[in-house]
């Protein structure tokens, strides 16, 4: 079975981040992620991360520089997760589909209860700001 594409979101504002709790019902309940949804057939990811996150979030963003695919396996089956640097365009973020959202400052990421694909995604971006990789 192929893995499912799924876009994700890394929306920055005023040097903090967005997060986005999964609300009770859904899988990984309870767990931080970026926001962002499945991919249609025939849509971009970037095209698919706009849509997801007007959707989501009530907002319009601009979506910048990707970072690294992950590959990662749920119970449920093995998504593609294509993460991007975004910006809010118009608009406030606003928790529509989550439990809630939150604003955080980067080096906070670690200490987030984040979903299993995000992990990965979290440290690349630390990287990316120059900030202490949390590997040994």
């Amino acid at each position: 079975m192929s893995a499912i594409a799924v876009t994700c979101a890394l929306i920055e504002r005023d040097g903090k981040l967005l997060l986005a709790r999964r609300p009770e019902g859904k899988s990984l309940a309870g767990k931080w992620e970026f926001p962002g949804g499945k991919v249609h057939p025939g849509e971009s990811s970037e095209a698919c991360l706009q849509r997801e996150i007007e959707e989501e979030l009530g907002c319009r963003i601009e979506v910048g520089p990707a970072l690294s695919p992950v590959l990662h396996s749920y119970p449920g089956g093995t998504i593609e997760l294509i993460p991007f640097r975004c910006t809010v365009l118009s608009g406030e973020p606003e928790a529509l589909e989550h439990a809630e959202i939150r604003w955080i400052d980067p080096l906070c990421l670690r200490e987030m209860d984040l979903a299993g694909a995000d992990e990965p995604i979290a440290e690349e971006y630390l990287g990316i700001l120059g900030l202490p990789s949390g590997a040994p």
